[in-house]
């Protein structure tokens, strides 16, 4: 019995088309990533961010988890050293991601992989290591990566310039209680990662401190649970891992 092989499987491409190719297989996540870009462009003139400063944030940024807090953050008049810690641990996820994908950029110059780094978000993780791992090796995988974050960078300017603009237009959209989004936005980005009992039990500790911690000055009730959160994953997770012991 012979197999049948997908021709298209081994026929190189042009850097051109893998660029094109990863900016094709993203444009699902785009579409989810839509509303989000123009909350945030919205929100963040509305709690006090001037449009430069707004869009520079997205430019320079490009983080939308970590974009929200920090307008949330600036419109509860946290110190600096506090926004930054916290985005800084928010972020942390995507050490695990750029560890995943070492093997497949170790040989890449370093320019190359710096800008690749940036470009890294939650969208093209999933984009990039389906790739990766579903497909055979071709030695220009690294345009296709690039290809789906210029894909993603693109999309978030031109939502959150959208954003800016609907919130510069109607100055008080901030009574319209659009700050319940940011609220919506982390329960949609936390949900899908509660799958088992460790998670389970860092959302709910990292949740109740920062409940309780509300009266706490500069927000530190936030640090607080975030370091509690991820101290009660990390316990429950070596709790499951403990091997049984036979009679």
């Amino acid at each position: 019995m012979t197999s049948t092989v997908n021709p298209s499987e081994h026929v190189p491409r042009s850097n051109r088309q893998e660029l094109l190719t990863g900016a094709r297989d993203t444009i699902p996540l785009i579409v989810g990533a839509i509303p989000f870009g123009i909350i945030f462009g919205t929100l963040a003139v509305t709690n006090g961010l001037s449009p430069w400063t707004a869009m520079a944030m997205s430019v320079f940024v490009f983080a939308g988890s970590s974009q929200f807090i920090a307008v949330g953050l600036v419109a509860m008049g946290s110190s600096p050293a506090i926004i930054v810690l916290t985005t800084f641990v928010v972020n942390l996820r995507h050490l695990l991601y750029a560890a995943s994908l070492v093997p497949y950029v170790s040989h890449l110059p370093q320019r190359w992989r710096a800008l690749l780094s940036f470009g890294l978000t939650d969208e093209s993780y999933a984009v990039v290591a389906s790739r990766y791992l579903n497909e055979p090796p071709r030695g220009n995988n690294h345009w296709f990566f690039l290809g789906s974050t210029l894909a993603m960078w693109g999309n978030w300017q031109l939502c959150t310039l959208i954003g800016i603009t609907l919130g510069t237009l109607i100055p008080d959209m901030s009574s319209w209680g659009l700050d319940f989004a940011m609220s919506v936005t982390f329960i949609g980005l936390v949900v899908p990662y509660v799958r088992n009992w460790p998670m389970l039990a860092a959302v709910i500790t990292a949740g109740t401190i920062a409940w309780g911690a509300q009266p706490l000055p500069h927000n530190l009730g936030l640090i607080l649970a975030a370091i509690c959160g991820v101290t009660a994953g990390v316990l429950c997770e070596r709790l499951n891992k403990q091997p049984e012991v036979t009679q």
